[in-house]
């Protein structure tokens, strides 16, 4: 199945386009970009993934691909929910420093200071203290997990907040504070306890009161639906089998770890909190957080010493492949994959969300920027009137007798074909441009503008384009999808 969803989030808010080129039309990259997504899902034997596209204050574009339920047989949605797991600790994070900015508490609170019960042994008397900031940057040197095994099928027998509260002295610390990068799910859920005390609410009431519904993220939940589970919330499969099959998981609840790990959502609510994030950079009044705070959030707290990892508060932060400054996070659960990532240079957000497990996220979030940025490279369009309608010669195309080659497809690509083997992990890389020449025939668009091989398109008795020529020897034959 596959949905293309163009609309505007808030009607007074003017598109701003990738290149802040209010005359380039980017529907051929949303085309080439369903294409791949839709070749993935099957590639990678996915059941259903959803993803989104957002420029500054717009949902630019949103595609469902497969199943939110193979066994009833429903398909995806973009507004299909999922668990989005340590995407949780954005809004636990956003939540803490909202108290920040109340003057609640400080970053450099000690924990034991703000929550007088904690008593997780410090196993290095020469450590630092453990603290707000380093619970928020992955830096305090807690333990990954609390005391319960609760990561195991079929049922994930998540601990309540009091059974973690009780086994915490049973546990000590991995290094001091402040030494390396030690990601922590007991440090959030940490967190969670801190905003209740603070805040005199109980978590997913501070949660909604002050950000979900500000946002009217109202398909965002700080638990699992149980009642929508196998209709608007996907069915969860486990990883790949070796035998290429991928299980059911049964639906699970955090419990305890809800601050953590606990939130439900869908890519058009992933979309909405990346646009507020915007929003909020480019503001000069408060929305939730205070701008400087979110700012403050999304630079860089952390650095490991290796100088590979870097951690902002409750943020991932790091430089990507293409230089600019990216912030976001990940999620992984029982049955669920997401990523919700944010060029900040940019103001371009991507979500992505599998409802399977053993799934590599940022290939998808990298594909898709990947593909955006070959279209509107430094904002220039090198668009050229065709000589030829284009769309005639689109498809797919498999090698004629053979399975030693991947299939192809073929899009129009600013007055020029792009040709994209399926699949594929590096879309953007892996797309090969050709230009029209005479009549049928085309030739490929080498990186300095030479022209390379020829692309030669032949037609049946009808007159329509049944198969191609590469290399004036490889034949490959147009095929349905």
């Amino acid at each position: 199945m596959r949905n293309l969803v163009l609309f505007i989030f808030l009607a007074s808010v003017p598109l701003q386009v990738l290149a802040h080129d209010d005359q380039k039309d980017y529907s051929e990259a949303f085309k080439l970009i369903e294409v791949w997504l839709d070749a993935q899902r099957d590639y990678d034997n996915l059941p259903g993934i959803t993803a989104a596209i957002v420029d500054g204050q717009e949902l630019v574009w949103s595609g469902a691909f497969g199943k939110a339920n193979i066994e009833e047989n429903i398909d995806a949605q973009t507004s299909t929910i999922g668990s989005i797991c340590s995407i949780s600790k954005l809004f636990t994070s956003v939540a803490v420093m909202s108290l920040y900015d109340q003057g609640k508490l400080r970053l450099d609170d000690r924990i034991d200071e703000v929550l007088p019960w904690y008593d997780l042994e410090q196993k290095f008397p020469e450590s630092g203290p453990i603290t707000i900031r380093t619970l928020l940057s992955h830096s305090s040197g807690l333990p990954r997990e609390n005391y319960f095994s609760h990561w195991n099928a079929p049922d994930n027998p998540f601990p309540t907040r009091e059974q973690i509260r009780e086994r915490l002295s049973e546990q000590s610390t991995m290094y001091p504070a402040s030494s390396y990068l030690q990601y922590s799910n007991l440090a959030l859920v940490l967190l969670g306890e801190v905003i209740e005390k603070l805040s005199g609410e109980s978590y997913s009431a501070y949660v909604n009161r002050t950000i979900l519904e500000p946002l009217d993220l109202t398909n965002t939940r700080t638990y699992m639906p149980e009642t929508l589970h196998g209709n608007e919330l996907a069915v969860g499969y486990s990883v790949l089998t070796r035998g290429g099959e991928r299980k059911e998981i049964e639906l699970f609840d955090a419990e305890g770890v809800e601050a953590s790990a606990g939130f439900s959502s869908n890519v058009e609510d992933l979309s909405r909190f990346a646009s507020w994030q915007f929003r909020l950079r480019d503001a000069t009044e408060p929305e939730i957080l205070n701008p400087a705070t979110l700012k403050y959030m999304q630079n860089v707290h952390w650095t490991n010493p290796d100088f590979k990892s870097t951690r902002g508060l409750g943020f991932g932060v790091y430089q990507g492949q293409d230089g600019n400054r990216w912030a976001g996070h990940g999620g992984y659960c029982p049955g669920y994959q997401s990523s919700l990532q944010l060029n900040l240079d940019r103001n371009l957000a991507y979500s992505a969300m599998v409802n399977a497990n053993g799934v590599d996220m940022s290939k998808y979030v990298n594909g898709m920027h990947g593909i955006l940025t070959r279209l509107s490279a430094n904002g220039q369009s090198e668009k050229s009137e065709p000589l030829v309608d284009l769309k005639e010669y689109t498809g797919y195309y498999e090698w004629k007798g053979s399975r030693t080659m991947q299939e192809h497809h073929i899009s129009t690509w600013e007055g020029q074909l792009v040709m994209l083997a399926l699949p594929t992990d590096s879309p953007a890389e892996d797309m090969a441009m050709f230009k029209p020449v005479e009549g049928d025939t085309f030739r490929r668009v080498r990186p300095d503008g030479e022209l390379g091989e020829s692309l030669v398109f032949d037609r049946d008795e009808d007159g329509k384009i049944h198969q191609l020529k590469r290399f004036d020897n490889w034949t490959f034959v147009r095929v349905d999808r």
